[in-house]
């Protein structure tokens, strides 16, 4: 896999998870998301997936 087509699933999963995480946060609070937990939320999303594509890459 080209480190162009990780970067652009890594960056899907980053918005993915931010998303998911502001409308879980918004059902559970009422209010908006902190953009800084946004953020955490796709870092820490982008991590396992990152690793994954280098592992698949591996095989």
């Amino acid at each position: 896999m080209r480190p162009w087509q990780k970067l652009l699933l890594t960056l899907l999963a980053m918005l993915i998870a931010s998303f998911a995480a502001g409308r879980l946060w918004r059902l559970a609070f009422d209010t908006p998301l902190p953009s800084y937990l946004a953020g955490m939320a796709g870092g820490l999303a982008a991590i396992p997936v990152w690793e994954l594509l280098r592992w698949i890459n591996k095989k």
